[in-house]
């Protein structure tokens, strides 16, 4: 079985200063971010950078094009994606198009893992979809895990991220592409979101929580990025494409409904998810946490995500139902769906 992960991965609170060790003989740094982090003032200070920060929640080809031609009119030798999910996809997909330089990374939220993955998801506008590229060229070479970047996240965003982290390692563990090296960085994963993800949305000063979670980010980033993704993602990606519901809160909203769907297809897997999050075996148990942790967490039905969207969101059911699957990851899912079955549980989570 192939594992693949960056060659190097610094974590800790304070790393983030560790960067200009590794640019030392950069003479054209892009950095990829966004305008938040842009005027928040925790953008590392480079010399030779170049920033662009015209990235969006779900980042488009558009973004992709914008960033590559500051790529090219600089000549950069360096990538640096400083921010959430967004920013390290659009700045994969950067590098991507232009050249094999370096590519640095630094999450500032605990969620995506995708500072530890192969993978990048960008939107196509046009179509309606955001499209997942996997290969290893996408693999960063360097990721930085500073918990001390998510520290300022707001509680839904901590909820959001948290629950997509959970998913990640929930879903790389029941899914068909498994092995046994994936497994254990599922397996950390859940159980770290288990111990602390309540504590960090609590208490965003907890820092020993914000570690645990940043920690678990990248073991969810490791196994999913080593396995796969399944259903839930598949469905996901329609609700950002469609509807600009953010990558973690959909994944939040669909995660118990999947579930409920995906458990009979490997009872033992889930049964051992269970058993991870200290409760009863049961499917029962299991949707019961589930629902119970966005509940504790505040994280909104898929309905209040969408006010005031729900016929054009029965009408774009089929739509949503026929991306998802033509997207590759509900077939790697405990139990594969039809197209009717996805329509019947995006209805069960409205």
């Amino acid at each position: 079985m192939r594992f693949d992960s960056p060659r190097t991965i610094l974590h800790g609170q304070g790393t983030r200063h560790e960067l200009v060790n590794f640019v030392k003989q950069s003479s054209s740094i892009l950095i990829v971010t966004d305008h938040y982090l842009l005027k928040s003032g925790q953008l590392p200070q480079l010399p030779n950078a170049h920033i662009f920060a015209n990235v969006q929640p779900d980042p488009t080809e558009a973004n992709v094009t914008a960033g590559l031609a500051i790529a090219n009119e600089n000549a950069i030798d360096t990538i640096v994606a400083f921010g959430g999910g967004s920013p390290i996809d659009c700045a994969k997909a950067i590098r991507h198009a232009y050249k094999p330089v370096p590519l640095i990374v630094i999450p500032t939220t605990a969620g995506t893992g995708s500072e530890a993955t192969p993978v990048m998801v960008i939107t196509d506008e046009s179509a309606g979809i955001k499209r997942m590229t996997r290969d290893t060229s996408l693999m960063p070479d360097i990721a930085i895990i500073d918990a001390e970047l998510s520290s300022t996240m707001p509680r839904p965003l901590t909820a959001h991220v948290g629950v997509d982290t959970l998913t990640h390692g929930i879903e790389a563990f029941v899914s068909k592409k498994r092995h046994t090296l994936s497994n254990l960085h599922a397996i950390t994963c859940i159980e770290r979101c288990h111990q602390h993800l309540r504590l960090a949305w609590q208490d965003g000063t907890n820092m020993a929580a914000r570690e645990s979670m940043a920690l678990a980010a990248l073991h969810g980033g490791l196994a999913f990025g080593n396995s796969s993704v399944a259903l839930v993602h598949g469905m996901s990606r329609p609700l950002g494409a469609l509807f600009h519901i953010p990558h973690g809160l959909s994944n939040a909203v669909l995660l118990p409904e999947v579930t409920r769907f995906s458990y009979v297809g490997d009872e033992t897997r889930y049964n051992e998810v269970a058993r991870l999050l200290g409760i009863s075996p049961t499917l029962e148990s299991l949707l019961e946490y589930l629902q119970s942790l966005n509940a504790d967490l505040e994280v909104p039905r898929l309905r209040d995500c969408c006010q005031h969207k729900q016929e054009r969101f029965e009408q774009l059911i089929p739509k949503m139902a026929l991306d998802a699957l033509a997207s590759g990851s509900p077939a790697n899912n405990p139990r594969i769906p039809t197209v009717s079955e996805i329509e019947a549980i995006y209805r069960a989570a409205w």
